[in-house]
């Protein structure tokens, strides 16, 4: 071939690993992908399209433990996150009753602002949509240029947000509040502590999260400041309402 041959309309399909064609196959239909190709003999070869991609399927490694999570991955990269989180929550609500949110398969929770989230399948495969527009680099760690409480929040939006590691962000945040917490400004840590309870709910520690919300409202706060918090005490309410089993006008 040429390089005059050669065009910039290429289009590339993820072949992952299927440990159950089965499972597999109500898993992707309950969501509303349509089953493109369905074969399981003399080899297994899966086919799914939903919107404007593919997912196929191949037969797994014997070795392959789907519980670890290394099977495989797909990026489906979107100009927003938000609607297909929706999408993907109304339909797993119509077919399960619920939000899977814990073990395989699941789909990991969305933060209003956030520019990605992941969809895990009965074999361990994360496929990760994420937004056109999200930051290329990302510092672990907390962004350079803040400090203290500021530098906890940004570091567990990371832990929350793009590592899926929620007791992460909870030691974070835990330790700034110890050790800045005499010094911060008061927004700071209203904002600590309402990210904690969110962090409760989506953990199921209901006692954390009162104990947080107690700290949370003796802090004293400007009518602007509260604005702010408030916005943050919304993610964990909507994230209730998101747990919760078959809320009939919760989509997302």
């Amino acid at each position: 071939m040429t390089a005059g041959q050669v065009r910039p309309n290429e289009t590339t399909v993820p072949l992952l690993p299927c440990v159950s064609a089965e499972r597999t196959l109500e898993f992707y239909q309950a969501l509303g992908f349509t089953v493109t190709w369905k074969q399981t003999r003399p080899y297994l070869y899966l086919a799914f399209r939903w919107s404007g991609f593919e997912l196929h399927f191949g037969d797994a490694p014997k070795e392959l433990d789907p519980a670890g999570e290394h099977s495989n991955g797909c990026l489906v990269m979107v100009d927003s996150v938000a609607p297909y989180h929706a999408a993907l929550t109304a339909a797993m609500r119509q077919a399960y009753g619920r939000v899977l949110v814990k073990g395989q398969p699941r789909l990991t929770r969305y933060r209003p602002g956030a520019t990605r989230f992941t969809l895990v399948d009965p074999s361990g495969n994360s496929i990760v949509f994420i937004q056109r527009d999200e930051p290329e680099e990302l510092e672990y760690g907390g962004a350079k240029q803040l400090v203290g409480i500021a530098r906890a929040l940004d570091n567990a939006r990371i832990f929350r947000e793009f590592k899926e590691d929620d007791r992460a962000a909870v030691r974070t945040l835990r330790s700034a509040l110890r050790r800045h917490g005499d010094q911060a400004p008061a927004v700071e840590r209203a904002l600590a502590y309402a990210t904690l309870v969110e962090l409760a709910v989506a953990l199921e520690e209901p006692e954390q999260a009162a104990e947080w919300s107690t700290a949370l409202r003796a802090i004293e706060l400007t009518e602007e400041e509260r604005r702010r918090v408030d916005h943050e005490v919304a993610n964990a309410t909507n994230l209730r309402r998101w747990l919760a089993a078959d809320p009939p006008d919760q989509q997302g």
